[in-house]
């Protein structure tokens, strides 16, 4: 989900951007009104949507009724065609071609609305875009008519999932999501072992992917965001080949890849150009989801342990999408989300949008904590370079596979 997790830095980029004058950047546009409704406090551009599902589904897995009008501002942002855009400043005009609507957003509304229920409606024509966008080999790429990823794959399967629908009989000329994922599944021997890739790259060839693997593991078993621990516990992952290839195998292999990238220090690492390595705490985050739902919660305790005591800082400066990433994880792992490192997830998230309907626990923390912080300025230094827009953001997805 790194697209995501880079869009609060992006929209404040393009804030800023003017005023680096060194650079010559794009002049930015205005930075649309934050509606009412909506979580979190940066400009929604590119993941109003995205930010609002998670925090809706993380509010629902742990017994949060959500406020209505934030689940009103979700459900308006659906195009009359049943998908939806990042964001949607004005929701009362009609959609058209300028509205640039992709897979994610549509599928991680789905998820959400799904999972509160009452929305069957919205869901319904939701999945019915998603159907008439799959590609030919079975998969979904970001925009209507992109060449196939794991990572869009996997949310639309969780979509598919949460809506009452059988993947594998979701097919495009003979072939199903799981069709598509095989194929981007690295195979056991060489470097990256049992991985998924984001894309192939131009010539064809597969590299592998952390963030790509996390959502993988995830989608060829058939679960989403809120995935839930293997119902028995397996022995430590291990990459095979053997056999006939599967989507179970496939899951099985990039959990493999995934503990032996965390076996060392606990985290995934983030690269960026002109940057050393970083930890990646959002795609750690996700990887912990991975491997409880692939092995369960004690194959995940090693990444989990270090979310617990290193999460604080990333989370306040990211905001909601970032708390309920965490909150997936602990429901994945069976720990106490209001007790998640010392802090209540639960509090944090109910505080960074319009106060829920109702909850199990008094919150203890009212105020409302900035999702903006300090830690997006080593992004700017590097991202200003690139240029500002949604040819960025996209362009940001296929530049995670290798050449």
């Amino acid at each position: 989900m790194n697209v995501r997790r880079n869009a609060a830095a992006l929209a404040a980029i393009a804030v800023i951007g003017t005023a680096a004058p060194a650079v010559a950047a794009p002049s930015p546009s205005p930075k649309p009104a934050i509606p009412s409704g909506l979580y979190g406090s940066t400009d929604p551009t590119y993941d109003g949507v995205w930010r609002q599902s998670l925090a809706l589904l993380a509010q629902h897995t742990v017994g949060v009724r959500p406020a209505a009008k934030a689940v009103d501002w979700l459900t308006g942002q659906q195009c009359a065609n049943g998908a939806f855009a990042a964001f949607r400043a004005t929701p009362e005009k009609a959609c058209d071609a300028k509205v640039m609507v992709d897979t994610n957003s549509t599928a991680a509304a789905v998820q959400a609305l799904a999972a509160l229920g009452g929305h069957d409606d919205v869901t319904g024509k939701a999945v019915a875009w998603l159907k008439s966008v799959q590609n030919k080999d079975g998969g979904w790429g970001y925009t209507p008519g992109g060449p196939s990823d794991t990572n869009s794959t996997s949310v639309v399967v969780g979509a598919l999932t949460a809506a009452g629908q059988k993947p594998a009989a979701v097919e495009k000329d003979g072939r199903s999501a799981y069709d598509a994922l095989l194929k981007l599944a690295l195979p056991c021997g060489g470097d990256g072992a049992g991985a998924f890739a984001y894309q192939p790259d131009k010539k064809g060839k597969l590299a592998a992917n952390a963030d790509a693997t996390a959502a993988g593991v995830v989608g060829a078993l058939g679960q989403g965001f809120a995935a839930k621990a293997a119902a028995t516990a397996g022995t430590a992952a291990h990459c095979t080949g053997s056999g006939s290839a599967t989507p179970e195998r496939a899951a099985a292999n990039g959990a493999s890849y995934l503990a032996g990238a965390v076996a060392k220090d606990g985290y995934l690492t983030s690269v960026l150009p002109g940057s050393t390595d970083q930890p990646d705490y959002g795609n750690t985050a996700d990887a912990v989801v991975a491997l409880a739902a692939q092995g369960g919660a004690g194959q995940a305790q090693k990444p989990l342990r270090w979310l617990e005591g290193h999460f604080e800082a990333w989370a306040k400066q990211s905001g909601p999408a970032a708390y309920a990433q965490l909150v997936f994880a602990a429901h994945a792992t069976g720990t106490d989300p209001r007790a998640f490192g010392g802090v209540n997830l639960v509090d944090r998230l109910n505080a960074a949008g319009p106060a829920p309907q109702s909850a199990e626990h008094k919150s203890t923390h009212a105020d409302r904590k900035s999702d903006a912080g300090y830690g997006v300025w080593w992004f700017v230094g590097v991202c200003l370079v690139a240029g500002i827009g949604v040819g960025f953001l996209l362009s940001g997805r296929r530049k995670k596979q290798q050449p």
